[in-house]
C-alpha cells in the first residue's frame, strides 16, 4: 500500500492562497460574496424565529457560559440558533483573510499596479469583525432597532466590497478582448451607465427602508424582562402601514428605473452578460413585489418574510453587477485599442482560461 503524505495534500491546499492566479482569487471573491449573503439569510432567520437573544450575553453566550447554554425564558432551540449563527462569524472571517491574502500576494508578485483591489480586499476581513463587534453590541443593547438595522446595512455594504473584487478579476481573466466581439455589443453609452448607478444607490435606499419596516413591525423580535416575561424589544415609533408604504413606493421606483436602463441597454447596445444581468434584476423585482404584498396582506408570516430579505440580498448583488458591468465592454470600433498586451481592468493580459469568468 502506497504511503500516502500529508505534504502534497497541504501543498495544494495552499497553493491558491500562497501562489494565487487570478481563478483563485476570482474563486475566494465570490467566495466571499456568497458567504455574506449567506450570513444575512441567517441573521435574518435569527431576528424572525425571536432567537435575537437566544444567547442573551456577548461575546460569551451567557454570564457564565461561552458555548450555547440554557437561559431563563429561552429555548434551546433559539439557543441554539443564535449561537449557530454566531459560529458562522468563523468561516465568514476565514474567507475573508485568505481573499486578502491572496490578493496581497497576487499583486507583491506580478508587480501589477492594482493596489487598490488590495486595500478593498483588506476592508473585507476588517468588515467581518466589526459586523461581529456590532452584532454583539445589538445583543448587549437588547436588540435596538437602529443597531439591527446597522448590523443588517453593514452586511451589504460588506458585499459590495467583494462584488467589486470579484468583477475586477472577472475582467482581468476575461483577457484583452473582453466586451469588443460583435457578439458581446459595444459599451454603453455613459448615460446608462449614471443610470445604473442611480439604480445601485436607490436600491440601497430599499435596504434601508425594508430595516425600518422591520423595526416597526410585529416581527422586531422579543426579550425576557426581570420578571421572566416574554415582552416585545423596542421598536421604531413609525406608522408600520406608512413606513411600509414608501418602501414600496421606493420599489415602485426601482421597477421604473430598471425598465428604463434595459429599454436603454437593448437599443443603444449593451453585452450579453448586462443585459442577462437587467433582465435578471427586472424579474427579482416583480417576484420581490408579489412577494412584499402577499406577505403584508396576510399579516407578515415569518417564512415568506424571510424569503423576501433573502430576495432583497439577491437582487442586490445582481445589482452591483449590474452596474459594474456596464463601465467594462470594450466598443467594438476600438476593440484591442488598450494594446496587445492588456486588458479591460488595465493588467497585462491573463492566459485564455476554460473557466467561466463571470457569476451569470
Amino acid at each position: 500500500m502506497r504511503r500516502i503524505t500529508m505534504v502534497p495534500v497541504l501543498s495544494r491546499l495552499i497553493r491558491p492562497v500562497w501562489q494565487p492566479t487570478p481563478v483563485s482569487l476570482r474563486g475566494f471573491a465570490l467566495a466571499s460574496v456568497i458567504a455574506n449573503a449567506v450570513i444575512i439569510s441567517t441573521g435574518a432567520a435569527v431576528r424572525l424565529s425571536s432567537s435575537g437573544l437566544g444567547c442573551p450575553d456577548w461575546p460569551k453566550c451567557t454570564g457564565s457560559s461561552a458555548v450555547a447554554a440554557q437561559s431563563a425564558g429561552q429555548t434551546t432551540l433559539n439557543t441554539w440558533i443564535e449561537f449557530g449563527n454566531r459560529l458562522l462569524n468563523f468561516p465568514l472571517v476565514v474567507i475573508a483573510g485568505l481573499t486578502f491574502i491572496a490578493c496581497l500576494r497576487y499583486y507583491r508578485a506580478t508587480g501589477r499596479t492594482r493596489k487598490d483591489l488590495v486595500w478593498l480586499s483588506a476592508i473585507l476581513p476588517g468588515g467581518v469583525i466589526a459586523q461581529a463587534v456590532v452584532g454583539g453590541i445589538v445583543v448587549l443593547t437588547k436588540l435596538n432597532p437602529a443597531l439591527v438595522a446597522a448590523h443588517f446595512l453593514l452586511s451589504t455594504a460588506i458585499i459590495l466590497t467583494a462584488a467589486v473584487v470579484l468583477h475586477a478579476r472577472a475582467a482581468a481573466l476575461a483577457g484583452p478582448a473582453a466586451g469588443s466581439t460583435a457578439a458581446d455589443g459595444p459599451q454603453p453609452r455613459r448615460d446608462l451607465r449614471v443610470l445604473a448607478g442611480l439604480l445601485t444607490g436607490i436600491t440601497a435606499l430599499m435596504l434601508a427602508a425594508g430595516t425600518v419596516v422591520t423595526g416597526t413591525g410585529p416581527l422586531a423580535g422579543t426579550t425576557i424582562d426581570s420578571h421572566g416575561h416574554r415582552t416585545t424589544v423596542p421598536r421604531f415609533h413609525f406608522s408600520l402601514e406608512s413606513v411600509t408604504q414608501l418602501h414600496a413606493d421606493i420599489g415602485w421606483f426601482i421597477a421604473a428605473l430598471t425598465v428604463a436602463l434595459v429599454i436603454g441597454l437593448r437599443y443603444a447596445g449593451g453585452s450579453r452578460r448586462t443585459m442577462r444581468l437587467a433582465y435578471f434584476v427586472l424579474a427579482g423585482l416583480g417576484a420581490q413585489g408579489v412577494i412584499g404584498y402577499v406577505q403584508y396582506f396576510n399579516h407578515l408570516p415569518a417564512g415568506l418574510v424571510w424569503v423576501h430579505v433573502a430576495g432583497s440580498v439577491t437582487i442586490w448583488i445582481f445589482v452591483l453587477q449590474l452596474f459594474l458591468s456596464t463601465g467594462t465592454n470594450t466598443p467594438r470600433s476600438s476593440a484591442g485599442a488598450g494594446g496587445a498586451g492588456q486588458n479591460t481592468a488595465g493588467e497585462p493580459a491573463a492566459a485564455p482560461s476554460p473557466i467561466k469568468t463571470t457569476i451569470l
